[in-house]
């Protein structure tokens, strides 16, 4: 008779979550990073134009707004800079703030991930009934809880 121990000790790969949600990750990385390499930016650079506000967004407030560390976007905005695709500025109030502006070229780059964002979720949404999707948003949910909780390695 197998345990439960005994089994996950020989599962295949194909048999964990973590493969699954890699996989649909890598899958959907790819698809963002094709696109946008036709236009000379990245899935990261595209994430990264969404989030900056039409009325500017402060340079300190972006990376935690997409959930990085402030060192590890110093780079993408040196390079969005150089690009032409954003502008930094000063702030009128308080000159030891820098807030981050789209430039026309920015904008137009942030319509076209805005549009690529919203044909991707229009066919995910088509081809997958709303009930797969709910229970689908729902294991994520608990499984980014668990993580969150430290539940998985008890840190």
């Amino acid at each position: 008779m197998h345990t439960k121990f005994n089994y996950l000790y020989f599962m295949k790969p194909v048999d964990t979550a973590d493969f699954h949600i890699r996989w649909s990750w890598y899958n959907i990385s790819r698809m963002y990073n094709t696109k946008a390499n036709k236009y000379g930016g990245t899935m990261a650079i595209g994430y990264t134009l969404l989030n900056i506000d039409k009325d500017g967004t402060p340079s300190t407030k972006l990376a935690p707004k997409m959930g990085m560390e402030p060192r590890s976007l110093t780079r993408m905005i040196k390079s969005l800079e150089t690009k032409g695709w954003i502008e930094k500025r000063i702030d009128k109030n308080d000159k030891r703030m820098v807030n981050i502006y789209l430039t026309k070229t920015g904008i137009t780059m942030r319509n076209r991930t805005r549009n690529s964002v919203i044909k991707f979720n229009k066919t995910i949404q088509e081809k997958i009934n709303e009930s797969e999707l709910k229970t689908c948003f729902k294991v994520l949910n608990k499984i980014n809880t668990l993580i969150d909780n430290k539940e998985i390695f008890k840190l």
